[in-house]
């Protein structure tokens, strides 16, 4: 956890460790890239309000170097843009203070549980798109694309049905949770980094279909 409200650190930090989790705290960005190094932590919950560096910045340092671990960003902006700044950054998910305990441990278990899950089948191929469902591994002509964890379960979950429609409120449900109530902006801002993913080794945004008012589609040619 990256907060450096002690008030707001020492209730989560007690709450986390209340509920059956190994919980580490910093109180600056700097601490927190130096306890990340360090333990390699399964979920980060990152304050953007941090003294000596800029949230964002933190997300996508954090995100360089741990690009299995689910980062969930808490927060006092409550601007649209400056949230999908911070879900472009890297973060999986945000939560905007003040929130409810309740709600911040729901999330997490639902990030936790649905990291946890592995499909049975091991591989998807989709034209020149490989994806090893195992090992969590996504290339392109033998070339690996960078995914944090949630794009990696979107993209399974669209190449998965390849050729087919798949509704967001499916997506949500599959890649997110089905009880999840969390802003559904967080799927959208997922698919762009996907297109510029899959672009950036020449699969261009033409894969992945945007259906209005349904959802999306992997195209399969």
């Amino acid at each position: 956890m990256v907060e450096d409200d002690e008030a707001i650190g020492t209730e989560l930090t007690e709450a986390l460790i209340g509920q059956g989790y190994e919980a580490g705290w910093a109180a600056t960005g700097e601490e927190a890239l130096r306890l990340a190094a360090r333990q390699s932590p399964e979920l980060i919950l990152l304050d953007l309000g941090l003294p000596d560096i800029d949230g964002v910045t933190l997300c996508r340092r954090l995100r360089s170097s741990l690009l299995d671990t689910i980062i969930v960003v808490l927060t006092a902006r409550t601007l649209e843009f400056e949230v999908v700044v911070a879900l472009d950054a890297g973060a999986d998910d945000y939560l905007t203070k003040p929130f409810r305990l309740t709600e911040l441990m729901a999330r997490l278990r639902a990030h936790l549980r649905r990291s946890a899950a592995r499909p049975d089948e091991r591989f998807v191929t989709v034209g020149r798109l490989r994806l090893d469902l195992a090992a969590r591994r996504a290339t392109i002509d033998d070339a690996e694309v960078v995914l944090r964890p949630k794009e990696f379960d979107l993209l399974a979950c669209l190449a998965g049905r390849a050729g087919q429609v798949v509704t967001r409120e499916d997506l949500i449900d599959e890649v997110w949770d089905v009880n999840w109530f969390g802003p559904t902006k967080t799927l959208d801002v997922h698919v762009s980094a996907l297109r510029r993913k899959l672009g950036q080794h020449g699969e261009g945004a033409f894969r992945i279909t945007t259906l209005r008012g349904r959802g999306y589609r992997y195209e399969a040619g």
